[in-house]
């Protein structure tokens, strides 16, 4: 019970500390720059029908496939306390070996160049 009281009692102080920070910190006078709703230094008024390069989506989709097959080796450590660890490990190499594979052949027909 004191120990929830005490965690309790911690968390609010922080919370209050925190928030009288944020009031504190806060007071800025912004520009109307950054008052505007794009802050990303293009026109907002002006045309969306403007050519777009396809190399941008290009490099979105591999950072995908490459983000996902990482996100999917992330459980291996876990994976290796199996009951037969040597079939987890072969199928985490063939994975890999495929991923640089395809790495450096799209390195290799210049998909990640950007100037061509």
């Amino acid at each position: 019970m004191n120990m929830i009281l005490l965690m309790l009692t911690l968390s609010l102080t922080l919370s209050i500390i925190l928030t009288a920070l944020n009031f504190w910190l806060a007071q800025t006078n912004p520009d109307p720059e950054k008052l505007s709703p794009y802050e990303c230094g293009f026109d907002p008024l002006g045309s969306a029908r403007l050519p777009f390069s396809i190399r941008f989506f290009l490099v979105a989709v591999l950072f995908l496939l490459f983000d996902l097959e990482i996100a999917l080796l992330l459980p291996l450590p876990w994976a290796t306390q199996l009951q037969f660890p040597i079939i987890t490990l072969t199928w985490t190499t063939i994975m890999i070996a495929l991923l640089t594979m395809g790495l450096m052949y799209e390195w290799s027909q210049g998909g990640l160049e950007w100037a061509e």
